[in-house]
Parts: C-alpha cells; sequence; structure tokens
C-alpha cells in the first residue's frame, strides 16, 4: 500500500517500483489521501483551459485514474481536502476544513479502514518532514504512521477486522547524489540543467538515510506514462523528462526507501521490500 497526499505524487515517488511489483504479482494499491482540489496548473500547455479551471477536481479524478492504469495498480480516495500549498511571508492559514488541519486520529481512521479491508504487508509513505514542507504530505505522513502503528488495535480505532502491515518504508528518490548525476549528464550533452538551482537549495540540506534499492529501471517507461496521465500537473517539456529514460536506466536504475519500521528480521541494505515477509507469509501471499 502507497499511501501518498495528492494524485500525482504515487507517479513522482516510488512509480516503477509499484509497476514492478504489480508486474511480479504483487497486489498494489495507491491510496490518495485528498483529491488535489487546490493544486495549481503546472503545465503551461494547459493554461487557461476552460475545463480545468472549470472543474480541477473532476479533473483529477480522471488524470489519477490514468495514472492508476499505466502502473496497474489499484487506487483509492482517502475523501479528504486539498489544503493548498500556503505562500507568502507571513504565511496565510491553511483554509477551514482541509486535510492539514484533520485531527490526526480522525483521518487515520479513514486509513485504518482501508488497511483492514486491503490486508497490506508494506506500507509506504513519506518521512516527517513530507519530503518537502508541503502540509498535506505532512498530514500523509502523520496519518500513515498511525495507521500502521494502530490498524491491529481495536481499542484506538475500533471496527472491522485488525490487521497489523510488516514494514513501513518512506520514499526516498530525491537524494543528491542522483540529482547530480543527471545534472551532470544533462551538461555533458550540452544543455542547460534545470537542477543547478535545485542544487543549491537543497546544498545544507542533510540527506535521508537508504535502506532498501529497488531495480525498477524495466518499469520507467510506465512510470512515465504515468506521469504524464497527470496533465496539469506536469509538464512533458519539465525536468522529468530532461535525462533520456535509457539514460536515466543506465546512470540511476533503481528506487530507493527509507526502512521506518519493520516487525520482521531484515538486513540491510535491501534489494526488496518485502524481504523478511517473503519468508513469512510465503512468495504467493504479498500485498503491497
Amino acid at each position: 500500500m502507497a499511501v501518498h497526499a495528492h494524485p500525482d505524487d504515487e507517479s513522482s515517488k516510488g512509480a516503477a517500483t509499484s509497476a514492478k511489483y504489480v508486474a511480479d504479482g504483487v497486489e498494489v494499491l495507491v491510496v490518495s489521501c485528498t483529491g488535489g482540489e487546490r493544486g495549481d496548473i503546472l503545465n503551461p500547455n494547459l493554461e487557461g483551459d476552460p475545463r480545468v479551471l472549470r472543474d480541477m477536481a473532476q479533473v483529477r479524478r480522471e488524470e489519477m485514474a490514468a495514472a492508476a492504469a499505466a502502473l496497474g495498480v489499484r487506487h483509492r480516495w482517502l475523501g479528504f481536502v486539498d489544503s493548498g500549498l500556503p505562500e507568502g511571508d507571513p504565511l496565510p492559514p491553511l483554509p477551514p476544513g482541509c486535510f492539514a488541519l484533520e485531527e490526526v486520529d480522525t483521518a487515520a481512521a479513514a486509513l485504518v479502514r482501508v488497511v483492514r479491508e486491503f490486508r497490506p504487508h508494506v506500507m509506504t509513505t513519506y518521512d516527517e518532514d513530507g519530503g518537502y514542507p508541503h502540509p498535506d504530505h505532512i498530514m500523509c505522513h502523520k496519518v500513515s504512521v498511525a495507521a500502521f502503528e494502530g490498524a491491529a488495535d481495536l481499542e484506538r480505532f475500533p471496527g472491522g477486522e485488525p490487521w497489523q502491515p510488516l514494514k513501513l518504508y518512506y520514499n526516498g528518490g530525491f537524494s543528491r547524489e542522483r540529482i547530480e548525476r543527471f545534472h551532470e549528464a544533462i551538461l555533458a550533452s550540452g544543455q542547460e540543467s534545470p537542477f543547478a538551482e535545485w542544487l543549491e537549495r537543497r546544498s545544507d540540506r542533510p540527506e535521508r538515510r537508504v535502506d532498501a534499492r529497488v531495480d525498477c529501471a524495466d518499469h520507467f517507461e510506465a512510470r512515465d506514462r504515468a506521469l504524464l496521465a497527470h496533465a496539469t500537473q506536469i509538464d512533458p517539456g519539465g525536468f522529468f523528462f530532461r535525462v533520456p529514460r535509457q539514460q536515466q536506466a543506465e546512470i540511476w536504475p533503481t528506487e530507493e526507501f527509507e526502512l521506518a519500521a519493520s516487525l520482521v528480521p531484515t538486513d540491510v541494505p535491501e534489494t526488496d521490500l518485502f524481504a523478511g515477509v517473503r519468508e513469512l507469509v510465503g512468495e504467493g501471499g504479498t500485498g503491497a
């Protein structure tokens, strides 16, 4: 189960890993905590598009369905309202009723219901900083951890059949080393790199731990189709596509994860998110 804040996050974080496990016969469920209703149009080709401006929520539902089909995953909406990304100095207050202002256990109860229904052995989500400090990403982290810890606890979350996932991971993927490798490849091709400013901004930011590297280059094509399905959010000429796919596969063929919790014995570094799980439940019984 991959828990994300908005539609499109599942395609930019761990998407090729999801597609790989689907191809391997694993059931994979993506959960979107919000509908992305307050998202801006980030693709210049769709600026001013009347249908998008009229009903962003419906457009993003359709985009998510297309992305899920590209990856081969199942999908569930958790049903909370996008908080938007506050900007300005001082930052404006978050809008009433949004996901980031929910009580953690109230929001987690909705995710617990999905966990108890789907019964995943492995969950993935964001680290405590949200991957980046978007209020919905930080809330997604809190809710996912609460659900991982509480899905087997009927006193904390009454109702349904209890279930305990066995491993929890935080998404990696935007490490400085990876971006530097792509940056250097673009410069070597004689082009201007879109990553120069990004690297400068992150120069003092500590790197997260990497505990698992999943080889998933064979599924970069599915990842890219899923990304492009989110047409309002992804510019086809943007930084995601500046390094040719084959070159990406040669430079960096893996996606990375940080092991946040494991209830099964495992040795890091791992190459499989189900390390320790397969031995416990058998090859045919894994869900993500």
